[in-house]
This record gives C-alpha cells, sequence and structure tokens, in this order.
C-alpha cells in the first residue's frame, strides 16, 4: 500500500511539474498505516529538473532521515530515483547523535530512501569527520558504505583506507582495504 500511494505521488508530481512551468509546488503525503512522513518541497523549471527538493522520511519508532539538494531529476526510465546535486542528509536516530552527509552529487530512490552519493562526500558524527568519492546508504540494511579515497579524522587519528562499512544502529564500523596486501594507515595527531 505505502509503495502504490508513493508511486501515484511520483506520477501526480510529474504530471503536475509539467503543467505547472515556473510555478511552485509542495506536496506532503502521510501514510498512518505504518507511521510514515514523507515531504517534498519543489520549484520547478522543467518538466523532470527540480529545484531545492526536500524528503523527510520519519518510521513509527521515530527515526528520522532528512535529504535536500538544490537540484534534482527525475529518471525518466524510472520515476522513483531522482538524481542530485549539491546534496545534505541527516540521520537522527532515537537515542543516538546526529550523522550528517554531505555530497556533489546523490542518487535518491524515492521508495526505500537508499541513497548514493558521490564525488567529495562528506560524513560528520560526533568528533569524527569522513571523507571520501562513493557512500551508499541503505535505509533498509542500516549500513551505510564509504570508499574510495577515505580519510578519517578525529580528535586523536588520521586513519587511510579503502572502504568503511558503518552499521547505523549499533554503529559498529569495518574499515579495510580492497588489497590483502596492503594495510589501513593510522596516524596518531600527537
Amino acid at each position: 500500500m505505502k509503495k502504490l500511494i508513493k508511486f501515484f505521488l511520483i506520477i501526480i508530481l510529474a504530471f503536475s511539474i509539467s503543467y505547472l512551468l515556473l510555478k511552485h509546488l509542495k506536496k506532503e503525503n502521510e501514510n498512518n498505516e505504518n507511521n510514515q512522513v514523507s515531504e517534498t518541497e519543489i520549484k520547478s523549471y522543467n518538466s523532470n529538473i527540480i529545484l531545492n527538493v526536500r524528503y523527510i522520511s520519519k518510521d513509527n519508532k521515530g527515526n528520522l532521515y532528512t535529504i535536500k539538494a538544490k537540484k534534482g531529476e527525475i529518471d525518466i526510465k524510472n520515476t522513483n530515483i531522482i538524481f542530485l546535486s549539491d546534496v545534505k542528509a541527516s540521520i537522527e536516530l532515537i537515542d543516538s547523535d546526529k550523522i550528517e552527509i554531505k555530497a556533489d552529487f546523490g542518487k535518491y530512490n524515492i521508495l526505500n530512501y537508499d541513497t548514493i552519493f558521490s564525488k567529495n562526500v562528506i560524513v560528520n558524527y560526533l568528533d569524527n569527520e569522513i571523507n571520501g568519492e562513493y557512500l551508499d546508504l541503505s535505509i533498509i540494511n542500516n549500513l551505510i558504505t564509504i570508499s574510495r579515497n577515505i580519510i578519517l579524522k578525529n580528535l586523536e587519528n588520521i586513519v587511510l583506507a579503502d572502504n568503511i562499512e558503518i552499521n547505523i544502529k549499533t554503529k559498529d564500523a569495518i574499515i579495510n582495504m580492497y588489497e590483502t596486501n596492503k594495510k589501513v594507515q593510522i596516524k596518531n595527531k600527537n
């Protein structure tokens, strides 16, 4: 039912954007069955390009996922996918600190909220900052995978690696290199 409602929302959105060129559109969708809130603010100037995109998703436990972008483009082949530019996202879990993500580009799935961030990716969590070129966020699997030219900085260390996997709920992390003969580099700041 939730997927069907969101599918119809995208169809209505696509028709509205093409019909209301150069006008503003604001659409809210509440799904009381799953206590799911999804909000979109859009300013349009073309049939598949949207400005100032914002999605807010909240589950029945109160966890909140927000993603914003200056520009989005609906994938013509799959209207559930939106390509984003200048992306900022936040994950706010109950009983946990906020995780913030920034990137030049993103690919957002409006059905399952999975997002791929690319180019100049920055993740901030507590006193940690992780820089990389690619981040795959899977809300369903509670997993963040960051890869390509990873630099993790905190108050004490700088870590260089190829891949970091973080369980969103437990905050457990696996840091590794792609090649078994290479090692993760840890430099102490002191």
